[in-house]
């Protein structure tokens, strides 16, 4: 197995069959750099525009429509000691009435401390000065390209993944995206130095971050949405507009993990998902909302096969 250092030149703000920026083999690993959600990078320079630039896209060798790309999130190292957000909650998660009273949508800075493990504000509003956020990395946007030569724009999702905004994809974290398209052509960008679930001002703390994650290909493992797992809990996700619509696709991923790798009929899985299942939003700011359905392994039974 190798490991592929990705220096992109051309950033891309769809996920689609763009030309290919590296090609690798599967199960190799990918560190890369990327920029924040407007296109500024490390130094504050901007190389591309929004929204959410994204790198790649990344062949995988052997990858073809019905297969699933793993994708292990390794590490994500900040690098820039700054980041931002917008200073306003979206007008969408409010009551219409208060819409008009809402503060402007300024841009906000943020310091990044990954040694003290930090994230606080520069110049923090009166009787926030305490505020101290734990550093919880986070990719906003990533996902492969998408069936029949579309192109998905980086601002929503869809079930090749996009900016879905959900902050449980972090480093110690495994994604699968069902495969579309011949080598898969997967795209990263849109990192977060920590996000509250909703993304509701419309932003994490948007900064670049140094990326490492470790892509391959499970033949024949054909899904129908993005799919997560953590030390803890296995995740499935729902991305689609209104809310309901993007919770019942979770929630059908679920339902057929659970039948097809955990030999559940449908009657177990009901049980199961009835009483245990917990769900999260990801972001209800984009075009299509975002929602986890996630089940703790200590409730699961053994993986069949």
């Amino acid at each position: 197995m190798s490991t592929h250092h990705l220096v992109p030149t051309v950033w891309h703000n769809v996920l689609g069959s763009m030309p290919v920026a590296l090609r690798i083999e599967s199960g190799d690993t990918v560190l890369t750099q990327t920029l924040d959600a407007i296109g500024d990078d490390k130094d504050g320079i901007s190389r591309a525009h929004g929204p959410n630039p994204m790198n790649g896209p990344v062949y995988i060798e052997g990858a073809e429509p019905g297969d699933s790309l793993r994708v292990e999130i390794l590490e994500m190292r900040p690098i820039r000691e700054r980041g931002w957000t917008r200073a306003a909650l979206a007008g969408n998660v409010v009551d219409p009435e208060r819409v008009r009273s809402l503060p402007p949508r300024d841009r906000t800075e943020w310091l990044i401390d990954a040694e003290a493990g930090t994230v606080r504000l520069e110049s923090p509003p009166p009787l926030l000065d305490y505020l101290s956020l734990p550093f919880e990395p986070m990719i906003g946007c990533f996902g492969v390209a998408p069936s029949l030569g579309q192109a998905f724009s980086t601002a929503t999702s869809a079930e090749n993944g996009g900016n879905m905004d959900y902050r449980g994809f972090g480093p110690g974290t495994t994604a699968w995206f069902p495969v579309f398209v011949e080598g898969a052509l997967f795209f990263l960008g849109d990192c977060h130095a920590v996000q509250g679930d909703g993304e509701i001002v419309g932003t994490g703390v948007e900064t670049p971050m140094e990326v490492t994650v470790r892509l391959s290909v499970e033949k024949f493992r054909r899904h129908n949405w993005p799919r997560g797992e953590t030390s803890d809990e296995i995740f499935t996700v729902g991305n689609a507009r209104p809310l309901d619509q993007a919770l019942q696709h979770a929630t059908t991923e679920m339902l057929d993990w659970l039948t097809a790798d955990y030999g559940l009929d449908a009657t177990g899985a009901s049980h199961l998902m009835g009483q245990a299942i917990r769900y999260r939003v990801g972001n209800v700011f984009d075009p299509a909302y975002t929602m986890v359905a996630s089940l703790e392994k200590r409730f699961l039974p053994p993986r069949q096969g």
